[in-house]
């Protein structure tokens, strides 16, 4: 929890000083006075100011955002020997170049931490895939239990290569939103055979885009060996004899092509009216094959009763170091921001009209919650956690709504086109308007966080 608290408050702190700071560096080298620079909102918990005519820097009780102060005569008082420093004063291309230099700050900052984490490396599930769902999408299209992704592409795109698993995620994913069919080329375990696969995503919809898109698809958890790992004492498992390294080959009859389909080939051990349901296992040791008799104990898992055979089921997943060079890595960056940039501006603008689920739109909670798990995996999980969130905060920044950094280049937009800027009423009554807007979309972050944890997601 506390872990889970300061990763949080990390995060916040540090998107947030990187985008005030584009603001503060931007209006200063034009020439503006910045009289505070606030990391937070609300009483003010620490202060540093050189001198009287300096800037202010401060830190609030509140951490959910900042803001960085400008002289400006709409906003007081300017002294006459001071009011070509205001922000009011300045040429149009300044005060834009301003606005926009918040979001271009969390842009950049992405950029400088996927090249870190291009560089430090990152240990991830090898791309081999474990058996598809049954009549799921991927099983239909003749996923096979072991396949190895090779390379992707989509129906118009040239083929990419696949490092890892979650790198085969991340390809699915923007097709999917995109509405593209995927193609996947698959090889066995030692590169050899390969065959293209034809993944129809277009036939999903955006709308089933979410966190469970795999699941989806019908693809899972990474390939992992149908092997009985360690054994626990008096339960199922010991009892009919099994032993750590045993493979199994079949239950019932039926094939186990791998781990996943064999733990739920035991969960499924029950009968309607909650009793263990025997199985019986062909299992290999040693070369030897023999059969072996199981009952799963039962346990109560949420709603429902599964079977448990007390032993861990599969071996752990292969994985591999993905590390790019100095330059490989500079440019993975920039083309990672830019596609997570332009994957964040499809999801919503299908959110916004209805052709994808607002069940995605996830709030501070959710953050938290990923802030924290990506600190206990390591730095360089945490930095691509970082790095994601910085992105999103720079895309919505430029989104055109009033209070937004995008809503005030929309203004100067206008004031390029028409010659004269948006008028003082209509400055208030569109102020209004994004102040409810971003209300209701906070609302709604922050109910679908809390179902989430509730399990009702």
């Amino acid at each position: 929890m506390i872990t889970t608290v300061l990763a949080f408050l990390v995060t916040l702190g540090v998107l947030i000083v990187i985008h005030e700071w584009g603001h503060y560096r931007v209006a200063r080298a034009c020439g503006v006075k910045v009289l505070r620079f606030s990391v937070g909102f609300g009483r003010v918990i620490w202060r540093r100011q050189r001198h009287p005519d300096a800037t202010e820097f401060v830190v609030c009780a509140l951490p959910f955002g900042g803001y960085v102060r400008m002289l400006d005569e709409r906003e007081g008082v300017v002294p006459a020997d001071q009011v070509h420093q205001a922000f009011n004063r300045q040429p149009l291309r300044s005060r834009a170049a301003i606005v926009a230099a918040g979001p271009a700050a969390n842009l950049l900052l992405a950029v400088g931490l996927y090249a870190a984490v291009a560089w430090i490396g990152m240990d991830e599930p090898k791309a081999v895939l474990g058996a598809p769902v049954t009549a799921s999408l991927a099983d239909r299209a003749g996923v096979r239990a072991g396949d190895w992704v090779q390379a992707v592409r989509t129906e118009t795109g040239e083929p990419q290569t696949v490092r890892s698993f979650s790198d085969l995620r991340w390809h699915i994913t923007e097709a999917a939103v995109a509405e593209q069919d995927l193609h996947l080329e698959v090889t066995d375990a030692q590169g050899r055979q390969p065959r293209w696969i034809r993944l129809p995503l277009s036939s999903l919809g955006a709308r089933e885009v979410d966190a469970q898109l795999m699941q989806k698809v019908g693809l899972g958890a990474p390939y992992s060996e149908p092997v009985i790992g360690e054994v626990l004492a008096d339960g199922p498992a010991a009892r009919a004899g099994l032993r750590e390294g045993d493979r199994v080959l079949s239950v019932d009859g039926q094939p186990v092509p791998d781990a996943a389909r064999l733990r739920e080939r035991i969960r499924a051990a029950v009968s309607p009216s909650g009793e263990a349901v025997p199985m019986s296992w062909r299992v290999e040791r040693a070369g030897q094959s023999f059969d072996v008799q199981i009952t799963p104990t039962v346990r109560q898992q949420g709603q429902q009763r599964v079977g448990r055979v007390e032993a861990f089921v599969g071996r752990p997943v292969e994985m591999v170091t993905v590390r790019y060079g100095v330059f490989d890595g500079v440019a993975y960056a920039a083309q990672r921001t830019w596609d997570v940039s332009i994957l964040s501006l499809r999801m919503l603008g299908k959110m916004l009209v209805g052709d994808a689920s607002l069940k995605n739109l996830s709030g501070p909670l959710t953050i938290a919650d990923f802030a924290g798990q990506s600190v206990q995996l390591g730095l360089a999980y945490y930095l691509g956690f970082l790095a994601l969130v910085s992105v999103s905060l720079g895309v919505l920044n430029l989104l055109p709504l009033p209070v937004l950094d995008g809503g005030h280049l929309m203004y100067y937009l206008f004031e390029a086109v028409t010659g004269r800027p948006v008028s003082e009423v209509w400055l208030e009554r569109l102020q209004r308007g994004g102040v409810a807007i971003m209300l209701m979309l906070m609302s709604l972050a922050l109910y679908n966080d809390v179902a989430r944890l509730l399990g009702l997601h």
